[in-house]
């Protein structure tokens, strides 16, 4: 029962989170302020995926179950309020709603944090990985990528609390500066949980074998990229080796994946998406290595790196395994096929790709153009995720009143 109950509120974490893909695209269209892009798409798309996934697979990882399965029950009220509040108050509501807003994220990221560490308490390193004998190659990678969990459970410690330092004029050794917090959410947990659950995943999903090197080279870079960044953002020579450290893991591991996807014969529609996802990921590295390198940080392409990083690397890998973990085919209402998923990729990556070729090109058209795309993508998205999350409720309720 318990493991029905993580998985039911598992699952309405990753209904949330498309929600909230879906007002971050509406919002984009009406012209919303970047900070609350990246309330609604960090803290509300990224991050509710994140957590949804996290209470289901982390503890399998670590060979436990989850100690508290009525966690993300409790989770879930206060970072949909810490989203919501966040999100207002950078559009002008009262700095109250903004301090509300974090406060409630902090609450939840609490409970988040307490559960999933007294679950592992026993195995922080991660050596017991759940792996069974079949997979008996697959050990030593999975001990390595379990290893960093940690890190990037720290690193959701550390945003959070400068979230609510920035708020809350709380003493922080980021200065309030909420960049600076973002950074430490999306690239020290968000992008560390990639590299760490990608790396167990994702050779599972395709049936291959990642470059050992590659993961020795990903894990660490990825660990230690986030917080130089969080500390030396806007210049000088150690931003600059963060933004290389930075730089590294993510274009390692897009190398990973596509030789993971030359090693395999699979090609299901979410694979596509989670492929798309580490390109994005080059592709921000390349933008961020820019802003160390060349200057001055033209505004248009700070956000080219926000939506690369964002919607691109960690978005469309958040599609991509969430198509995996709910496959369209096997839903019955109108438009469950790899058709419509499909659909839903291309429309966010193409509009995506257009969004950053307009910034960086000069060309408003472009953006004007790529923007509603990504909206419509991220509708299909949530339609799906809707429809399939609702049929699976319907199957999971008529077995249970069969016994």
């Amino acid at each position: 029962m318990s493991a029905a109950t993580v998985s039911r509120w598992s699952g309405r974490f990753v209904l949330v989170s498309a929600g909230f893909l879906l007002a971050w695209q509406v919002g984009v269209l009406v012209g919303v302020p970047r900070r609350t892009e990246v309330a609604l798409g960090l803290y509300g798309f990224v991050l509710h995926a994140v957590f949804g996934k996290a209470y289901s697979l982390v503890p399998s990882y670590f060979d436990r179950r989850l100690a508290f399965p009525r966690a993300p029950a409790l989770h879930l009220p206060f970072a949909v309020a810490g989203t919501v509040g966040l999100a207002v108050g950078s559009i002008g509501g009262s700095p109250s709603i903004g301090a509300l807003g974090a406060l409630a994220w902090a609450l939840g990221v609490g409970v988040f944090l307490g559960a999933l560490l007294w679950t592992v308490r026993g195995n922080l390193t991660g050596r017991e990985t759940g792996t069974g004998d079949a997979n008996a190659d697959r050990r030593p990678v999975d001990r390595a990528a379990n290893a960093f969990v940690p890190v990037a459970l720290a690193y959701l410690a550390l945003g959070t609390y400068a979230t609510l330092a920035a708020h809350a004029a709380l003493p922080s050794p980021f200065g309030g500066f909420l960049p600076r917090a973002s950074h430490l959410l999306a690239a020290g947990t968000g992008a560390m949980l990639v590299f760490a659950v990608g790396f167990r995943l994702l050779p599972r999903f395709l049936v291959a074998s990642p470059p050992r090197p590659l993961v020795a080279l990903v894990l660490p870079a990825g660990a230690v990229g986030p917080v130089l960044l969080a500390a030396t953002l806007g210049g000088g020579p150690p931003f600059r080796v963060a933004a290389l450290l930075e730089a590294t893991a993510l274009i390692g591991f897009a190398t990973a994946y596509a030789v993971l996807w030359s090693r395999s014969s699979r090609r299901r529609v979410g694979l596509y998406a989670a492929f798309a996802g580490a390109l994005s990921g080059a592709l921000a590295a390349v933008v961020g290595l820019s802003f160390a390198f060349l200057g001055p940080i033209a505004p248009a392409l700070v956000l080219a790196h926000l939506r690369l990083a964002l919607l691109g690397f960690l978005g469309l890998t958040i599609v991509g395994v969430t198509y995996q973990f709910y496959p369209p085919g096997v839903g019955s209402f109108p438009g469950a096929n790899d058709r419509t998923a499909l659909a839903s990729i291309v429309c966010l990556g193409g509009g995506l790709l257009l969004g950053v070729l307009g910034a960086v090109g000069g060309a408003p058209p472009a953006t004007a153009v790529g923007e509603p795309i990504a909206a419509v993508g991220a509708g299909l998205y949530a339609y799906l995720v809707a429809g399939l999350l609702r049929e699976r409720r319907s199957t999971l309720a008529a077995r249970s009143g069969r016994r």
